[in-house]
């Protein structure tokens, strides 16, 4: 269980999202620019707080959530999701995401899996210099590694990227999920 790493990592993302100023910028979560992604954000985080608490899937829009006050929303939301994922009981037993049941550690896996990983795509694509732990970046390969080939199954993750073997923890997690660690605009 990874409960403990999901503030820390919050953190992260939400300083990198804080020096957010090109909306327009492309990022290396593929298809995707800042505003896409975190359109995107906006859109499937109370799906996942939604799994954390046990409780039915929201009916929100899918297009146009970044507004003039996307950061507020965006700040409100990471917090609402740091309060359910780092309680040990939102990771423990089944949950649902929508309409599929799954273990709900997957759950909390994927909420920090969202911060590392698309906290490196908003940094990377505003040219900040991410940050994660040893243990958030351990965590998110082992989840990548685990959930990989159904998660390019479902158009979620892009195809391994081969990374050096003295590559670090971060670098293989992104690899894991199809992100080129070498990426630049």
């Amino acid at each position: 269980m990874n409960a403990s790493l999901i503030r820390p990592a919050a953190a992260e993302f939400l300083r990198v999202a804080a020096a957010l100023d090109d909306l327009t910028a492309p990022t290396p979560c593929a298809g995707f620019d800042v505003r896409g992604l975190l359109n995107h954000l906006l859109y499937w985080g109370p799906w996942l707080v939604a799994a954390g608490r046990r409780e039915d899937p929201p009916s929100a829009a899918s297009a146009g959530l970044v507004t003039e006050d996307w950061r507020a929303a965006l700040d409100k939301q990471t917090e609402t999701l740091v309060d359910v994922f780092e309680t040990p009981s939102a990771w423990e037993g089944t949950t649902a995401l929508g309409s599929s049941p799954l273990p709900a550690a997957v759950v909390g896996d994927m909420v920090l899996g969202e911060f590392v990983l698309h906290g490196w795509d908003l940094a990377r694509a505003s040219g900040q210099s991410p940050r994660s732990s040893v243990d958030a970046a351990m965590a998110v390969y082992e989840s990548a590694v685990a959930m990989g080939e159904q998660a390019r199954s479902m158009g979620v993750y892009g195809p391994v990227v081969p990374v050096p073997g003295d590559a670090s923890l971060l670098e293989r997690a992104l690899g894991a999920s199809g992100r080129d660690p070498a990426w630049t605009p």
